[in-house]
């Protein structure tokens, strides 16, 4: 048998001791949800995330191995901005180009009228959910390819003088089981008083566009903390920030099951600006920046599991970076500089690349879009 390098280290067992020559490509392939697991094997498996070699190569493997959704070279693939350019306009563009230096804009619907526009989520199999930020009681679906609108009907919410009522999206999303497009909202009810704000009337609603109505559930589940940078979708489920208890909490619900799960944050006491959630290489991933000029990119391996948080990406101080407003295929993040101008870094090589284009004076987010030529109606069916 072939003795080992004195240089070379050795990753133990039980009784046997293994170079790392050896372990680090066969640990490197397996997902992360594996690997936390396998921790117990050996004490020096606990530490394989801080090893920058075995890091290396897990990237890497997660790359060349990830299964994007969308293809780069698909030409039904957009990339759609949507900018803030005064209080009464916001502006959608779709990016094209081999550096995204172009854009074309696109013409929202005439028949929704939203003084302040969001894009909840993302875009579901071409069909966009937008709606009205400033109090989420107007929403729609719009499917851009063929030009349909879907106003959605308003919940089951009262609207009484005598208390204030507050409606929050907090996602929207693709149920595959039943071929149905979702939106879940959360109801509160408030009354004001000179010494107190009294919170009552707390429910949840899901939305379904095949029935074109809302059903209620009481379920107890972590209300969205947030509004800017806090929701993803990704494979049937919608993801946002809660808290409970002034401790955050990742919050998962799984639009088939109408089932929830929460994992806590990695980071104590998350506030808004501090982390941005995106869809990374087929993982819910979050985004931190809390010193704002460098960030740290890691991934969920297992929901529920707070120690299956892992850092991926160090990104080193970026001067004039200011926000990412969403990620694009092969490792590419949107960031919004300082001056209001959009950028993108390619987080296998490092390289930071401006495109030329104006993210908007204060606020923008960057979606990814697949035309689809289907209608609602077929969905109603």
């Amino acid at each position: 048998m072939a003795s080992t390098s004195r240089n070379e280290k050795k990753v133990s067992g039980a009784n046997n001791y293994i170079p790392e020559s050896i372990v680090f490509p066969i640990l490197s392939k397996l997902p992360v949800k594996s690997l936390k697991r396998f921790s117990c094997v050996s004490k020096s498996w606990t530490h394989l995330f801080e090893n920058p070699v075995f890091i290396n190569m897990f990237r890497k493997n997660l790359v060349s191995n990830s299964h994007s959704l969308y293809n780069d070279d698909d030409d039904d693939v957009y990339f759609v901005l949507h900018q803030y350019v005064n209080s009464f306009r916001w502006d959608f563009y779709v990016l094209c180009g081999d550096k995204f230096e172009h854009k074309l804009k696109m013409d929202l619907p005439s028949s929704f009228h939203i003084r302040v526009i969001r894009i909840l989520g993302s875009a579901m199999n071409g069909v966009f959910c937008i709606y009205d930020c400033d109090n989420h009681t107007m929403a729609a679906l719009w499917n851009p390819a063929t030009e349909e609108v879907k106003v959605i009907p308003p919940g089951s919410a009262e609207f009484q003088g005598h208390f204030t009522t507050e409606i929050v999206l907090h996602g929207f999303g693709y149920d595959h089981v039943t071929d149905d497009y979702k939106l879940i909202q959360h109801v509160s009810y408030i009354t004001f008083t000179e010494s107190s704000d009294d919170i009552h009337g707390l429910f949840w609603e899901i939305y379904s566009l095949k029935s074109n109505s809302w059903k209620k559930f009481n379920f107890d589940i972590p209300v969205r903390d947030w509004i800017t940078g806090s929701d993803v979708y990704l494979n049937g489920e919608c993801h946002w920030w809660g808290k409970v208890n002034n401790e955050s909490y990742l919050v998962s619900f799984n639009l088939c099951k109408e089932a929830f799960l929460i994992t806590p944050s990695p980071i104590e006491n998350v506030q808004d600006g501090d982390v941005d959630l995106v869809v990374l290489y087929g993982h819910v991933a979050m985004i931190s920046n809390r010193n704002k000029t460098s960030f740290q990119i890691s991934i969920l391996g297992e929901f529920g599991v707070k120690e299956s948080w892992i850092k991926l990406f160090d990104v080193e101080p970026l001067s004039g970076i200011e926000q990412p407003i969403g990620t694009v295929m092969k490792g590419k993040i949107f960031f919004r500089k300082k001056d209001g101008e959009l950028a993108y870094i390619d987080l296998i090589t490092g390289l930071i690349q401006e495109i030329g284009i104006e993210g908007g004076k204060s606020w923008c987010q960057m979606v990814i879009y697949k035309k689809n030529l289907r209608r609602f109606r077929a969905i109603n069916m």
